[in-house]
């Protein structure tokens, strides 16, 4: 029977996994902010602070995908009433997961945060990982708001203990999250092909 981590390490690129260490020690020394919510069909890791939410990583059985188990563990969190942030890949057209994970998010109301760009360098491989940022909001935060919030984010929970844990540190925040409101960025969601479907 696999564990909690290893289904996220199997399903998550190497680059965008945080050592089980990283993640024991969230769970254990923040336990107050980050959580694992987990059945035999899915996990989802994520952090709560007392303004947002921000879902760190979510994994559904393929055997149940379709069954709404991603629908219910969103809404679960949209009941809290606070902004829910998460980061993506961009879309990659040959690798259908990142589109219908992006398809998933736009069914459930989540924005492209178009202004915010977010590049770190992977410890793991030592390469740039850019990703996208999606947001859904109950209050109509602006891009601004929500990235003030990310940046917090990024500092207590994605560097958390990093040269403890890795050896090495992280980039600091400013390096890794811009904030443009005139960044040339495509709304990966607005240009997503509106047929498909999970």
């Amino acid at each position: 029977m696999k564990n909690w981590y290893e289904k996220l390490n199997e399903y998550f690129p190497v680059e965008e996994m945080k050592s089980k260490e990283h993640m024991e020690l969230l769970l254990k020394e923040k336990g107050d902010v980050y959580h694992k919510d987990e059945s035999p069909m899915h996990v989802m890791m994520y952090a709560e602070f007392d303004t947002f939410i921000f879902i760190d990583y979510v994994w559904v059985s393929s055997k149940a995908r379709g069954q709404g188990i991603g629908h219910k563990l969103i809404e679960k969190l949209k009941k809290k009433n606070k902004p829910i942030i998460l980061e993506v890949e961009p879309v990659d057209y040959d690798d259908t997961d990142t589109e219908k994970r992006l398809h998933f998010y736009k069914r459930e109301g989540f924005t492209h945060a178009q202004s915010i760009g977010y590049n770190r360098r992977s410890l793991a491989t030592n390469e740039e990982n850019p990703m996208e940022i999606l947001y859904w909001s109950p209050s109509n935060e602006s891009e601004e708001m929500i990235y003030e919030q990310m940046k917090k984010m990024y500092e207590n929970i994605h560097t958390y203990k990093d040269e403890e844990i890795y050896g090495q540190s992280y980039q600091p925040v400013d390096e890794v999250l811009t904030y443009d409101e005139n960044r040339e960025a495509e709304d990966i969601l607005g240009s997503l092909n509106a047929t498909k479907n999970m």
